[in-house]
């Protein structure tokens, strides 16, 4: 009886951490927006081909190098990644690492300490901290941003470690997007890192050349879009309403909430195309299971669901109309909507939005659709998981 009023309480104690600490973040929001940028851009589609090129614009760096991650595992590319940054601070170059303290748990004190007496700036975004201790540690700042000399910017799905090469034996091949941009949009990318680095570090940098004068316009249209834990399902609801013909879903998780749901189905009621594309593997316990509910209900009125089997899916965008594609940080689920810092782009450039599509579709070659006769006959073992996943869906 002790153990179970123990057990009651506590969770009653995480339950008012959560609501007060979440209520606490979104008061104290600062809201950012930013008007239509023009950029030039590179899509990586695979972690061998995005390192060589991020590998060589930093060894190339001559003023500043400005990265962001959410994750940095403890492995050989991690640890030549590393050292990396460390030579370009030995020559004289500004380094600023930002890295999420739960994501970036792997990177030691020790190691922390080697970054910073190398000369590298070196920060944890969202620390947990009192009096919410357990909202903070569920508030991830997800961006991955890097800025280099203030004329080239990255961002996107990546992070840095081996398995984002495709040797986590278990995963496999690790599909993913991310963006190399130059042009005036790069000036975006640095906002936001400068406006996450002097909220972490309490200071204020001497932004003046940080900003090149001289950035071409770039020929793509590109709408950057922090968010920080409000703000999505309200856009993706207007986003999803707007479209005529076709929406394309791509994310590793799908545990979108009612409303986004339900806007969804009613898309596919007034005869809108819906696919969606999402991992047949699952890389955080739950997430899978959480999904099943939205999938019956999406597959009763004829979305198209695949689930890609060639190794982890982890690409994050949405096409609507085959003319404009929100690309980004961002997973179609209530953790990104509703506590973590995001970082997406609204891109309308015929070409880009090619070449996306061409992409996913290749994704739908390697991937199993999911009938209503499979869901039927999924596991009666996985039901309960189901019931549980839901239940913690806020925070998978």
């Amino acid at each position: 009886m002790i153990i179970l009023t123990i057990l009651i309480l506590f969770i009653v104690y995480l339950t008012v951490d959560f609501y007060f600490g979440k209520r606490q973040l979104h008061r104290s929001i600062i809201k950012r927006s930013y008007p239509k940028r023009m950029m030039d851009w590179e899509l990586f589609g695979n972690g061998h081909d995005l390192y060589d090129r991020l590998f060589q614009d930093i060894q190339s760096a001559t003023q500043h190098i400005h990265i962001q991650f959410f994750i940095i595992k403890k492995d050989r590319i991690s640890e030549q990644f590393l050292q990396l940054l460390m030579k370009k601070a030995a020559e004289g170059v500004t380094v600023r690492l930002l890295l999420d303290r739960i994501g970036g748990f792997r990177v030691s004190k020790n190691k922390i300490k080697q970054l910073r007496e190398a000369g590298i700036l070196f920060e944890h975004a969202n620390k947990p901290r009192l009096p919410f201790l357990f909202f903070s540690i569920q508030h991830r700042n997800h961006r991955k941003v890097t800025i280099i000399d203030g004329e080239i910017g990255y961002f996107g799905g990546f992070n840095i470690g081996e398995e984002y090469l495709g040797n986590n034996p278990r995963l496999g091949f690790w599909r993913d997007f991310h963006l190399r941009i130059t042009g005036e949009s790069v000036r975006i990318l640095q906002s936001e890192f400068l406006f996450d680095w002097q909220r972490e570090t309490r200071t204020e940098v001497n932004s003046n050349e940080l900003y090149p004068t001289a950035l071409q316009n770039g020929t793509t249209g590109s709408t950057f879009m922090p968010s920080d834990g409000v703000g999505i399902e309200s856009f993706l609801l207007q986003f999803i309403n707007s479209a005529e013909k076709e929406i394309v879903i791509a994310s590793p998780y799908y545990i979108p909430g009612k409303k986004i749901n339900e806007s969804l189905i009613e898309a596919a009621n007034r005869g809108i195309q819906i696919t969606l594309l999402v991992p047949l593997k699952a890389d955080h316990p739950l997430v899978r299971a959480a999904a099943f509910p939205y999938f019956k209900l999406l597959l009763n009125c004829g979305v198209k669901i695949y689930r890609y089997d060639y190794g982890f899916y982890h690409g994050k965008c949405i096409i609507i109309d085959q003319r404009i594609c929100d690309f980004g940080t961002a997973n179609f689920d209530k953790r990104s909507f509703f506590i973590n810092n995001e970082l997406n782009c609204l891109i309308e450039d015929r070409i880009f939005i090619n070449d996306i599509l061409t992409e996913i579709h290749h994704d739908i070659i390697h991937a199993k659709p999911l009938t209503i006769e499979e869901y039927k006959a999924r596991p009666l073992q996985q039901r309960p998981i189901e019931v549980l996943s839901s239940l913690l869906s806020g925070l998978l």
